[in-house]
């Protein structure tokens, strides 16, 4: 009998302590993130944000977000920038237009380490919205619809954040499903 519940107990402590792991290295586009490496480290291998990571080199932005941060990244995936106007991204990730992108992808990101829990209470505190300010110096609305962590750009777009604390060496990313835009 007492194989039996040890058996048991080496069971369950191995199911959670895979369960933990999983938490701190969560899935993101069929690869684990890990939180010892950098932003840009960790999304070079998503697949599902090859288009980010595209503009964030033509944009010149890999020194920036591999440095220290923190930053909180609202990062979207290749289907958000899918929704964009058919050329949209090409037309962006030409040299010329680098201000634009720049500006775009800027907006994605909050000086600090915004995690849902923060976000959360900032919401809490705005009584049901919270007013982020962009790098790019723009502003984000943020609110819960149910249990859906929401955004509101510049333009009046919404995006859903798909995926939240992705723990990074240099920040947290939150994934979402729709490009945000500046004014």
């Amino acid at each position: 009998m007492k194989k039996i519940i040890l058996s048991v107990a080496a069971l369950i402590v191995m199911a959670l302590s895979t369960q933990v792991y999983a938490q701190k290295n969560p899935m993101v586009g069929g690869a684990a993130m890990y939180s010892t490496k950098d932003i840009v480290d960790n999304a070079v291998n998503s697949k599902d944000h090859t288009t980010l990571v595209a503009a964030v080199k033509a944009a010149g932005l890999v020194e920036t977000l591999k440095g220290p941060g923190p930053f909180t990244v609202f990062a979207p995936t290749n289907e958000a920038f899918d929704k964009l106007p058919e050329g949209t991204v090409a037309t962006l990730v030409k040299p010329e237009n680098k201000g634009m992108l720049t500006k775009i992808l800027t907006y994605h990101v909050v000086a600090g380490k915004m995690d849902s829990k923060m976000i959360a209470k900032a919401i809490k505190e705005g009584n049901g919205k919270a007013e982020l300010t962009t790098v790019e110096g723009g502003k984000l609305w943020a609110w819960m619809e149910g249990k859906k962590l929401m955004l509101k750009d510049e333009k009046g777009g919404t995006s859903m954040v798909t995926i939240t604390d992705v723990y990074q060496k240099n920040g947290v990313i939150h994934v979402v499903d729709t490009v945000l835009m500046p004014n």
